[in-house]
């Protein structure tokens, strides 16, 4: 009885080490499968590319109305942007953080950029900022405030009448570290976000 009982410890023990290698080999499986086929440009990636597109087409759309006097004194290098989306209000629908970082839009107090609602429309255009942005986990009108750099200090703006300050230079400057909890969007040199041109 006692040598049935070890021979029964000992199968299990192998089958529970077999199950384990088994596992390993179909998690190996699945990550050569899908690096394979996203290097080989096979992935399914319609969903995600679809929503981008329709983004950026709206941002490009919107630029060319909003910059229109400007685009004649551009160059091909100065017609590109940056965006990141990110839902300020809660609404379930994503807002626009669209920011520039070349000659036309930037000087010595740092850049340009907007922040357009879902379909398009301007929400404000700020100017003197450097990125990133950072979405804190407070809010005022039911918008999260925001902290910009600009200057080498933190200034926070909050939404008041439905649009946020457009020069962050000139706002409170907040005191301590930023809040571990905020979000950084729009952050250009770090992200590598991807260019786009309009």
């Amino acid at each position: 009885m006692k040598n049935r009982f070890l021979i029964l410890i000992a199968i299990l023990a192998l089958s529970s080490c077999q199950n384990k290698d088994n596992s390993k080999n179909i998690v190996k499986t699945i990550v050569q499968d899908t690096l394979s086929k996203t290097l080989g440009g096979t992935a399914d990636l319609s969903e995600v590319s679809e929503k981008n597109d329709k983004e950026v087409a709206l941002i490009r759309k919107q630029l060319l109305v909003l910059l229109e006097k400007d685009l004649p004194a551009m160059t091909k290098e100065d017609r590109s942007f940056y965006y990141e989306a990110f839902d300020l209000n809660n609404d379930k629908k994503e807002e626009y953080f669209v920011g520039f970082s070349n000659s036309y839009f930037c000087g010595s107090g740092g850049c340009s950029g907007y922040i357009l609602k879902n379909d398009g429309t301007v929400i404000n255009r700020f100017s003197v900022t450097d990125f990133p942005i950072y979405v804190t986990t407070s809010a005022t009108e039911k918008f999260y405030d925001l902290i910009f750099e600009s200057g080498g200090k933190f200034h926070l703006l909050k939404m008041k009448g439905g649009k946020y300050p457009s020069n962050p230079s000139v706002q409170a400057v907040i005191k301590g570290d930023i809040p571990k909890e905020s979000t950084k969007v729009l952050d250009i040199q770090g992200k590598k976000l991807e260019k786009y041109l309009f």
